[in-house]
């Protein structure tokens, strides 16, 4: 019988819960507490870090830039000097003819591009323009006056010249070097004449353009002169007093340019000297930089360069993670001690249950895989099976294809038969009739006639070997190798073949082919096959044709070759162009043909890599044309390829 805890138990139980929350409590704002301070602490000792390290980085890229626009300006120093010193220019000066102008004016241009400055101009006394580099463009500086300007008066008081500004012309700001020219007396109070060189800065601020930073620099009174940035250049670092304003109006430096303020807002000063500063609009607005300065007094300039505050931003929160991070990972330190004993006591029977479970699932697998295993097996079989049959089916239909295009060989000899008939019964005929001359001869004693009557049954009986073996020739099997086979040589053949029904039908042959001999890849045998049987049927489309006329035309295109055969008989319906070349489709009369004539010969010339296609000539008749690779062929004789006359 259980007896129920005592009263004072379950009291202690109780408060000691109430207990246990307040202290998780306060822990926690303890730990969340802790957190916020190494956090903080980490991003102000990072920031301090970066900053020190990207204003070491910012002096480094200041110095080398204003290093390097004084050596771009330095370059250019002596140019000035240099012209004031030519005796060319002393001459013009002392009498200003036209005709000595021009000398000056090519010399002061072959200069400018030879120092790759903007332009070069020579001023009197009184200021006005003599000479200048522009002299050939619409708004050379030739007639214009510029006493106004300080360069100008720097030099005509005896002094180098040194002057930053926009040119009242050209509007382009650039930074002069002028010279005094003396003509006689060096102690004189005015100079003669003053050589100026006008040099643009658009190069310098390419270069800058491509840096990580923003550079500029300003003059004396705060104008941005210069900028890595288009959009801060003649701005005021700061706004301008109706004094600063009237004063650049009366120096004209500046021609009209409204130079308003650029926005530039200090946010901290550093104890080095440097500055986070931010502009309060523009493309720049909304980002902090670190701005440093670097004085150019023989200038009288201020370089200034911003660097932005990216890498010390990306570098405070990298280190506020990961400081957050490892106190994050030492705060769950304690809570993973507590937690591994539980964890190690679930772990092991989870894994006790996935062993159970996975020797369960390797049974289930090993049985499909069995399974499977037999059904692949099986169906690799079939499939062995299938491709046996399949080939064995190949190897009966290629079988059966090449028998079939040697029945039609010889369907075409059984067409030619005829005419061959003819052919042999001529010679036959006069080799009786010599033979038996020749046996009277011998009984006469007549032994020279006799000879002679032999030598022309001898060449009768040559004439009856060659008509033999072209047909011979044309029955025998076709290979499988494709050669260099010459197109004119396979039409002299087939029309040899043809020759009888040609001389008896009084067929005109006209031959359209290059003089060069033209070849082809093919098979000499199944091409001569394809064109016996084309012009087969043109001789029998033309048998009622009043005038038969058959055209052999060979086209070189690119990198084919076109064969084309065409006659002048009735032409095909249009309703039986596109069954021409189906097998057993034909128009002749029963007992004329099987109609496998022209499938074979379209299948002939697919296997060899062409096409033959099939058409109506617009003066009349069928045209069939074999479009094949075309080929070169070793050079040889040629001779005995002789064209067919013109008229068989």
């Amino acid at each position: 019988m259980s007896q129920r805890p005592p009263a004072s138990a379950t009291s202690s139980v109780a408060h000691s819960t109430r207990l246990s929350r307040p202290w998780r409590l306060t822990l926690l704002v303890v730990i969340a507490a802790g957190l916020v301070l190494v956090t903080w602490q980490a991003a102000r000792l990072a920031r301090e870090q970066a900053l020190s390290s990207l204003t070491d980085e910012a002096h480094n890229e200041l110095r080398l830039s204003a290093e390097g626009l004084r050596g771009h300006l330095s370059r250019h120093d002596y140019l000035a000097e240099m012209l004031a010193s030519r005796e060319v220019v002393h001459r013009f000066l002392a009498t200003p003819d036209k005709l000595e102008a021009m000398p000056v004016n090519r010399l002061l241009d072959s200069v400018r591009e030879t120092a790759d400055v903007s332009d070069i101009y020579l001023l009197n006394r009184q200021g006005d323009t003599l000479a200048a580099s522009n002299w050939q463009r619409p708004d050379t500086f030739i007639g214009q006056n510029y006493r106004f300007r300080d360069y100008y008066q720097d030099a005509v008081a005896g002094r180098l010249g040194r002057f930053h500004g926009l040119g009242t012309s050209s509007k382009a700001r650039g930074y002069y070097f002028s010279a005094p020219i003396w003509l006689a007396n060096h102690e004189a109070q005015t100079a003669d004449g003053v050589m100026v060189v006008k040099l643009l800065l658009d190069s310098v601020e390419a270069a800058w353009a491509s840096q990580s930073a923003e550079l500029m620099v300003t003059d004396r009174d705060g104008i941005i002169f210069m900028a890595s940035r288009e959009e801060l250049r003649l701005h005021a670092l700061h706004p301008l007093s109706q004094a600063q304003r009237q004063a650049l109006r009366d120096s004209r430096r500046y021609a009209a340019a409204p130079l308003p303020p650029a926005g530039l807002e200090t946010l901290e000063r550093r104890p080095d000297g440097g500055q986070i500063v931010s502009f309060r609009q523009g493309p720049l607005a909304g980002t902090p930089y670190l701005r440093l300065r670097r004085e150019m007094p023989e200038f009288d300039w201020q370089m200034h360069i911003l660097k932005p505050l990216t890498p010390v931003q990306t570098a405070q929160w990298q280190a506020a993670l990961l400081a957050g991070g490892l106190y994050g990972m030492v705060a769950m330190a304690g809570g993973y001690g507590w937690q591994r004993r539980r964890l190690r006591r679930e772990r092991e029977q989870f894994a006790d249950r996935e062993r159970r479970t996975l020797a369960r699932a390797r049974d289930e697998l090993e049985r499909n895989v069995e399974r499977r295993t037999r059904d692949l097996v099986d169906s690799n079989r079939r499939l062995s099976d299938e491709i046996e049959e399949r080939r064995r089916a190949e190897q009966s239909l290629r079988q059966t294809r090449d028998e079939l295009v040697q029945a039609a060989k010889l369907a075409v000899l059984g067409q030619l038969a005829a005419g061959i008939n003819h052919e042999l019964n001529q010679p036959l005929a006069a080799v009786r009739a010599y033979a038996e001359n020749a046996r009277r001869f011998l009984e006469q004693g007549r032994a020279d006639t006799t000879d002679a009557n032999l030598a022309q049954i001898v060449e009768l009986t040559e004439r009856m070997a060659e008509i033999s073996a072209q047909l011979k020739q044309f029955s025998r099997p076709s290979g499988d190798t494709l050669t260099a086979v010459s197109v004119p040589a396979c039409f002299g053949y087939a029309l040899r073949l043809y020759q009888a029904r040609l001389n008896e039908a009084g067929v005109e042959v006209i031959y359209a082919w290059p003089e060069a001999e033209t070849w082809v890849r093919a098979d000499l045998v199944r091409l001569e096959q394809v064109l016996v049987n084309l012009i087969g049927n043109a001789l029998q489309a033309m048998s009622e044709t009043p005038a038969p006329c058959l055209t052999l035309a060979i086209e070189p295109v690119d990198d084919k070759v076109r064969l084309s055969v065409a006659d002048n008989g009735p032409g095909i319906e249009a309703a039986h162009l596109a069954r021409v070349f189906e097998p057993f489709f034909t128009t002749k009369s029963p007992g004329s043909g099987l109609g496998l004539g022209l499938s074979i010969s379209s299948r002939i010339i697919d296997d060899l890599g062409g096409r033959l296609t099939v058409g109506n000539q617009p003066q009349g008749g069928a045209i069939f044309t074999v479009t094949l690779p075309a080929d070169t062929a070793p050079r040889r004789d040629t001779s005995s390829l002789q064209e067919p006359s013109s008229h068989a």
